[in-house]
């Protein structure tokens, strides 16, 4: 299946309470996630709330990573979408894991943006004269 894109939608249970309560911690590891990846980091916003918890966005360049914590419950929800075929989710689903020290995880992968799925634009058909446009039955010769 080709895609524009895949996203890894992931759970990370049992991590350390200190680190998922640490927004500059959480930055540190966003940060090390994307470049690990081989991504390029446009830019990064970290929220730490009261009493807990930390929510944060590394934008890079192929999409975005974010993760929100509740350290009281040793919990993070992380969101790792890429596009193209030069960043790995998973080399940055790895780091984050190690860096949380987690003790259970969940991951489901999405391709997002099926090329199968996708109708020609004029724009791919004035590319690529391999591409025959569909016509409706009575619409002349093809």
């Amino acid at each position: 299946m080709h895609s524009l894109g895949r996203q890894i939608v992931a759970e990370f249970y049992h991590c350390e309470e200190a680190c998922l309560a640490d927004s500059d911690y959480i930055a540190a590891v966003m940060q090390g996630a994307a470049e690990v990846a081989g991504a390029t980091i446009v830019t990064q916003t970290f929220h730490e709330f009261s009493p807990h918890g930390v929510s944060g966005v590394v934008v890079i360049a192929e999409s975005h990573l974010s993760i929100h914590t509740w350290p009281e419950h040793g919990y993070a929800a992380v969101d790792l979408f890429t596009c193209g075929d030069a960043v790995s989710p998973e080399l940055a689903f790895d780091h984050l894991k190690t860096c949380l020290k987690a003790g259970q995880v969940s991951t489901m992968e999405l391709r997002r943006g099926q090329l199968e799925m996708m109708a020609p634009t004029p724009a791919a058909l004035a590319a690529d004269d391999t591409v025959t446009p569909l016509r409706r039955a009575g619409s002349g010769p093809a």
